[in-house]
C-alpha cells in the first residue's frame, strides 16, 4: 500500500512542477541579446570604482585611508606621498595625495562603503560592467586604471530614466 501512495504522491509533484513550468511558457521573455543590444542599468548600479579629478585635472584623492579602513573585505591598498610643491604643480587637490591606489576586484563585494566613507568624494562606482578576466591577477586594479580621465568604460550599457519601469527578476509582469 506504501508503494502505491509514494507513486501517486511522486505523479501529483511532478505533474504540480510541469505545472509551474508550463506556466511560464506563454509570458513575455526577458532575454537581452547582450552583445548585440545594450543593457539598461539601473541608476543606483555599483560598478566598477572611479577615481575622480577636479576641474583642473588633480587628483581628488588626498589619501586619508578611510575607504580602505570602512572595507570590510580589505581590498583596498594604500600608499600615500606628499607632494611639496606649488598647489598649481600638484598631482592632487592637497599636499598629500596616493601614490598608490590598488581595488582587488577578486575581494571586492561591490558593497559601496568606500565611496560612502570618501569625504573628497574622490571614489565613485561608475557603470562599468565588463570586469571578467582570464587571470586571477588581472582583476588587481591600480590607480591608472581606476582614474575617471584614464578609464574604459563599456559601450553596452544605458542608464535608466528614473521614471522608467526596467525588467528586473523581481518585476511583476
Amino acid at each position: 500500500m506504501s508503494i502505491i501512495s509514494d507513486v501517486i504522491e511522486s505523479t501529483k509533484a511532478i505533474i504540480q512542477g510541469m505545472g509551474v513550468t508550463l506556466s511560464y511558457i506563454p509570458k513575455r521573455k526577458q532575454t537581452v541579446e547582450y552583445p548585440d543590444e545594450p543593457i539598461t542599468v539601473q541608476p543606483r548600479y555599483r560598478g566598477q570604482h572611479l577615481l575622480h579629478v577636479d576641474e583642473l585635472g588633480r587628483e581628488k584623492c588626498v589619501a586619508c585611508f578611510l575607504c580602505a579602513a570602512a572595507c570590510p573585505s580589505e581590498c583596498i591598498y594604500i600608499e600615500a606621498a606628499d607632494d611639496p610643491r606649488p598647489a598649481e604643480e600638484r598631482i592632487g587637490v592637497d599636499e598629500r595625495y596616493a601614490k598608490v591606489y590598488n581595488i582587488d576586484y577578486g575581494r571586492c563585494i561591490f558593497c559601496g562603503f568606500c565611496v560612502e566613507a570618501c569625504p573628497k568624494d574622490a571614489i565613485t562606482h561608475g557603470y562599468n560592467f565588463e570586469l571578467s578576466v582570464y587571470n586571477r591577477a588581472d582583476l588587481l586594479k591600480t590607480k591608472d586604471d581606476l582614474l575617471i580621465t584614464k578609464q574604459l568604460q563599456s559601450k553596452n550599457y544605458r542608464v535608466a530614466f528614473s521614471d522608467e519601469e526596467v525588467d528586473s527578476e523581481y518585476k511583476v509582469v
